[in-house]
């Protein structure tokens, strides 16, 4: 505060000097309201005795801005809704938070982002399962998404010499547990009744020079209770599976679990070694399930098993979406896939791109393109058609009005033919906007 000192001298001169306080947020309004003195008391002591449901919603805030962090979790949940004190705790444990990616919800990003935490560090044999299942009680309610990054294999005991011999002589059993199985969702999974998204992925982040294969696949006994787990959780709309080693035994044996799931819409068994005998498991799933989206990326699949995808693809009402790209479909598969849409009316967007199919795939699929007015997106990318599967594209691009998408980079298609082609397709863009005026305002605005 500022003090002005006036001193008169016989001249009639006026001196003036001025005092300034050291505390410069020092006020006379800092005195705080006996409202406020009371609210402080509860901060003060809201562990042992908690008022919080009586209050205005002004002075909840009030106490979710000021009370401790440090408060036990479990009482913590049961008293604070969703709201700043759940801000507080995501912003000091993580450095970024985006709670855009919970549907705004800062409290079921941290009981979600804290359930990873603890599967991803669980270690089989070591970490209570009860350590799982205390916090599930707390959160059960706030998990609709689950991505798990890792996923740790029992701590190996130091062998001797002839243990070692006598491990090698049994890892041949295929029903004998090799020691390396990992966290069963099967204590987890029933008991998240509104999980919609489950993330997985079978490796270990950082191993260092303790590096081992087995460290990043998923053993059998980890797959059938993985699958039990799955089909216990009817609220599941989404299952990915990726970066996990999944060959065509496991892939059946998850898949059988999965035939009736009530809510499953979207299954990425992306980035993992599935052959035909897994994709004409999945073959299966497509006449049984209600999927929509189906995402086989980077497998082994070849001709046998896209024939079994696409002899379900014929009779299929749900499908959306289907990637297929970067598997060993060649023209048996890729023929197979397209013939089959001639029948399909609900497949939007098919993606065939380095599956090593040539002009043979693009003349099916132009016939297809001539009768079918369903596909919007088209993927033939890094694939050698060459110029007989340029013309055909073109000319059956020149009566198709719906495909608004199509990826022919690295196809040897010529490359003024090329423009030709992505300027039909830019007309079908073009027309669909001038139909769809409400979706083309939606684009310009994103």
């Amino acid at each position: 505060i500022n003090i002005n000192i006036s001193s008169s001298s016989s001249g009639n001169c006026s001196n003036m000097r001025r005092i300034i306080a050291e505390d410069l947020d020092w006020s006379l309004a800092t005195v705080s309201s006996l409202s406020n003195l009371s609210l402080q008391c509860i901060v003060n002591n809201f562990e042992e005795r908690p008022i919080y449901e009586e209050l205005t919603s002004s002075e909840k805030d009030f106490i979710q801005n000021r009370v401790s962090l440090s408060l036990p979790l479990h009482f913590a949940a049961n008293v604070f809704p969703d709201g700043v004190y759940w801000k507080r705790c995501c912003e000091q444990k993580w450095k970024v938070c985006d709670v855009s990616n919970y549907g705004e919800s800062w409290k079921r990003m941290f009981f979600e982002r804290q359930l990873e935490n603890i599967i991803e560090l669980f270690v089989p044999g070591i970490t209570e399962p009860k350590t799982v299942l205390d916090m599930v009680t707390l959160c059960k309610d706030h998990i609709k998404k689950l991505n798990i990054a890792q996923l740790l294999p029992p701590v190996k005991e130091p062998q001797t010499e002839d243990e070692e011999q006598a491990s090698e002589l049994t890892l041949a059993n295929d029903d004998d547990k090799s020691g390396m199985d990992h966290f069963d969702f099967r204590i987890l999974l029933d008991k998240l009744t509104n999980l919609e998204e489950l993330h997985l992925v079978y490796k270990v982040k950082s191993c260092g020079m303790n590096f081992e294969w087995s460290m990043f696949e998923m053993t059998n006994w980890d797959c059938e209770s993985l699958a039990k787990a799955l089909k216990s959780c009817k609220t599941l709309k989404l299952f990915r599976l990726h970066l996990s080693h999944l060959e065509d035994k496991k892939c059946r044996l998850l898949v059988k679990y999965l035939l009736d799931h009530p809510s499953l819409r979207t299954l990425d068994f992306s980035h993992n070694v599935i052959g035909d005998s897994g994709a004409r498991a999945i073959g299966k799933l497509l006449t049984k399930s209600k999927l929509e989206i189906l995402n086989l990326y980077d497998n082994n699949i070849g001709g046998p098993g896209a024939k079994a995808i696409a002899h379900a693809l014929s009779k299929n009402t749900t499908l959306v979406s289907l990637n297929l790209c970067l598997n060993r479909l060649k023209d048996e598969g890729g023929q197979a896939i397209c013939k089959a849409l001639l029948n399909n009316k609900t497949l939007l967007h098919l993606q065939l791109g380095a599956n090593g199919v040539t002009w043979l795939t693009v003349l099916s699929l132009s016939s297809m393109l001539a009768q079918n007015n369903t596909l919007k997106s088209i993927n033939l990318s890094c694939n050698t058609l060459g110029e007989v599967g340029g013309n055909a594209l073109e000319e059956a691009m020149s009566h198709n009005t719906s495909v608004t998408e199509c990826n022919i980079h690295l196809t040897d298609i010529e490359e003024q033919r090329v423009s030709v082609i992505n300027q039909m397709v830019w007309n079908n863009q073009f027309r669909k906007q001038e139909t769809n005026p409400r979706e083309k305002n939606t684009e310009n605005a994103n």
